[in-house]
């Protein structure tokens, strides 16, 4: 991996989380595409204030911390890159579970090993195989009608703010296409990539991923230790795959341990459960809410 992110090579890592950048060892091992996808790899989402920690305030003083919505990354790949390269990282890597960071790395190695853009490979890797001909990175100027306004709820006033209109970020292409997060999709389109994720990589007649892929990628990769360091984000019994999240332990519902999936800031929840040949799509235009509480504040809003 090093010599296609040579940004990343050679990693320090703080001696302490909150302790100053210079303040660092050498990393015990390199950073390893397993890391990246189960959000090991020492970066990431660290939920604590900027002043109180140098490393978080100098990720986003450098911008490549995960910034809140609707903030895209402001520079091209390679850059971004560049910019996290400057970096000690937080954790050795494998040693813990940061969230979102991992995903945007591995988007600009999938498109340097590949030697096209991102979109350009989940177009023809994923969303023509699956016929999604509404997924991409942004919307076309014929499809921008039925592109909806996103929103956000003010707890101060009790009323929804206008977050991201139809001719807004996702209007043209984005600067940093991002691993992480970006798509824009439909429910139609969502529901055949669950589908195939359903059906251990097939589709229809076709076969996109090997059978022990899939299995691995809805397979818990993290320690005990490593889930109860992630808890405010996983929740509790939840454990994290290949990008995405997977039930541990009977969660004190209907639900069995195995049942995987992702919520999404923008407002999108959905998850397989393959104890039951179950999928669930949820698609509400509400950032950063769970389903319920959309729809609750939904009740309590003045229309």
């Amino acid at each position: 991996m090093d010599r296609l992110l040579p940004e990343l090579a050679k990693r320090k890592v703080l001696k302490r989380v909150d302790g100053p950048l210079d303040d660092t060892i050498p990393a015990k091992r390199p950073i390893t595409v397993r890391d990246l996808l189960t959000f090991q790899l020492g970066l990431g989402l660290l939920l604590a204030p900027p002043d109180s920690h140098p490393i978080v305030k100098a990720m986003y003083e450098r911008q490549v911390g995960v910034t809140p919505f609707p903030a895209q990354m402001p520079h091209p790949p390679d850059e971004c890159m560049r910019r996290l390269g400057t970096l000690p990282l937080i954790y050795q890597p494998g040693e813990s579970w940061l969230y979102h960071t991992g995903s945007d790395v591995l988007g600009v190695l999938i498109a340097r090993a590949s030697d096209q853009p991102l979109e350009t490979f989940f177009r023809e890797r994923i969303f023509e195989p699956l016929g999604m001909k509404d997924t991409s990175f942004s919307v076309p100027a014929g499809k921008l009608d039925r592109f909806v306004s996103c929103y956000s709820f003010s707890p101060q006033t009790k009323k929804l703010d206008l977050t991201a209109p139809p001719n807004g970020q996702w209007s043209h292409s984005p600067i940093f296409p991002s691993g992480a997060g970006g798509l824009v999709s439909t429910v139609d389109d969502y529901h055949a990539f669950a589908r195939m994720m359903l059906n251990k990589g097939a589709f229809g007649q076709k076969r996109l991923v090997a059978v022990s892929s899939i299995e691995m990628m809805t397979a818990n990769q993290l320690t005990p230790e490593q889930q109860q360091m992630g808890r405010l984000i996983l929740g509790e019994n939840t454990g994290w795959g290949f990008g995405l999240s997977v039930l541990t332990k009977h969660n004190g519902l209907a639900t069995r341990a195995g049942r995987y999936g992702w919520n999404g800031g923008l407002g999108s929840s959905w998850w397989n459960d393959p104890n039951e040949g179950l999928t669930a799509i949820i698609m509400t235009e509400r950032t950063f809410e769970p389903p319920a509480r959309a729809s609750a504040n939904a009740l309590n809003t003045p229309h």
